[in-house]
């Protein structure tokens, strides 16, 4: 299981794949890609002959052939489906980031290409890279899910409910006529992390550390702070309104 901070500030427990599972998953989808890499060159050879090309077109079907069975196949899949290629289907996992959010195509492309490159086929070993970079990383990734920010998880078993961040009452009013846009990523996940570990926080820290992430916040919010409550009601309205508009 690996813990996962959510957009809203919310800790996941996920049970993270490891290699058995992932070899499955892999392993189906190398089957179906070696079928998809046969039917296309067959049709492309057929296309060649049957329009008289010279051999310098096979060449290049064979290169078309490769490139759309290692990386189109794998970064279409999981774009789509949005973390799930149909060998992750079938063993019930998926790609997520690491806030266990879906993918989109910048992270399939990602681990798509540093799959073909680097931890599969060119410099891979025939995925000797892979299976020791999951062995030696505690969330189980390869090169690939390293450089674009992704975990594979398992999520046959029911994923938990957690419970959305609620704006205080006496600060719904002030949070409604936010625009949380306005919040650059670095400053989000500033908060998220403070949220997260209040608990384990003493009260001076939690002050000093809240008053700074309310200051900036507001600056960048362009937006007057609101005088005489504790920094984490403050911060908790803020992410809660932006939770509200990523809803939308």
């Amino acid at each position: 299981m690996a813990e996962f901070t959510t957009g809203e500030a919310v800790a996941l427990h996920l049970p993270i794949a490891r290699i058995p599972s992932r070899a499955g998953a892999f392993l189906l989808d190398l089957t179906l890609q070696l079928m998809l890499a046969l039917t296309l060159q067959y049709a492309l050879t057929v296309i060649l002959l049957a329009t008289d090309a010279d051999s310098a077109w096979l060449s290049v079907s064979m290169v078309v052939t490769v490139v759309t069975v290692l990386i189109a196949y794998p970064v279409c899949s999981e774009t789509l489906t949005r973390g799930r290629s149909l060998g992750k289907m079938a063993f019930g996992l998926r790609v997520v980031r690491a806030d266990a959010g879906p993918i989109d195509f910048r992270h399939a492309l990602t681990r798509g290409l540093a799959g073909a490159i680097v931890d599969f086929w060119m410099l891979g070993a025939f995925g000797a890279v892979a299976v020791i970079t999951s062995l030696s990383s505690r969330d189980g990734k390869r090169v690939g899910d390293v450089l674009a920010g992704t975990v594979v998880v398992h999520n046959r078993q029911a994923m938990p409910s957690p419970s959305l961040a609620v704006a205080p009452p006496w600060l719904t009013a002030w949070s409604a006529q936010l625009d949380p846009t306005g919040i650059s990523d670095e400053m989000a996940a500033a908060a998220r992390r403070y949220l997260t570990r209040l608990p384990t926080l003493t009260p001076p820290t939690q002050h000093y550390l809240g008053t700074q992430l309310v200051e900036a916040m507001c600056a960048e919010l362009r937006c007057p702070q609101p005088v005489g409550y504790p920094p984490y009601h403050v911060l908790g309205a803020i992410m809660a309104r932006r939770q509200q508009l990523s809803r939308v």
